[in-house]
């Protein structure tokens, strides 16, 4: 997240995503991509097809890690865009009519203004709960800054 004032909303351009989450997937990717490679180069009773499923199989368990690594929401001056794991979708200000995280909650919801709930996985609770409340906090002061459909207005 960038630098936010204690009780505004913080400058734009940002980008919110789970950088310890994040972190420990594509570790996790570039680990497993070379131990499996390794594997399959090492491995003398091995043909060429064997070892090339062998590091075919590495690259698609990298690929899905590296998926579940891209969530991310991006804020700036004309709206927000939430990037999930197989999907990107790009909001005006005025769409989104609410922020939520619950207790309990995997990741933040955006209520829209179509009546229907977005799933916001670039911020999510798992392993920094601190640091997704606080980014939680900064998005909703932004929709509430920038925002033309108030808490008033209805929904639809």
């Amino acid at each position: 997240m960038s630098d936010a004032s204690p009780g505004g909303p913080p400058a734009l351009p940002v980008t919110f995503r789970p950088g310890r989450t994040r972190a420990v997937l594509l570790t996790a990717a570039a680990s497993i991509f070379v131990v499996i490679t390794l594997i399959a180069l090492l491995l003398k009773q091995l043909g060429p097809g064997e070892r090339i499923s062998f590091v075919f199989t590495a690259a698609l368990l990298a690929g899905v890690l590296y998926l579940l690594a891209r969530p991310k929401v991006v804020a700036d001056e004309t709206g927000v865009t939430v990037v999930n794991i197989t999907s990107r979708r790009r909001l005006e200000w005025a769409e989104i009519l609410q922020v939520n995280l619950r207790p309990g909650d995997p990741w933040v919801f955006l209520d829209l203004s179509d009546g229907t709930s977005l799933p916001t996985l670039g911020i999510q609770p798992g392993i920094a709960k601190q640091r997704a409340i606080a980014d939680a906090r900064a998005l909703r002061a932004l929709v509430e800054a920038r925002s033309t459909a108030g808490p008033e207005s209805p929904r639809g």
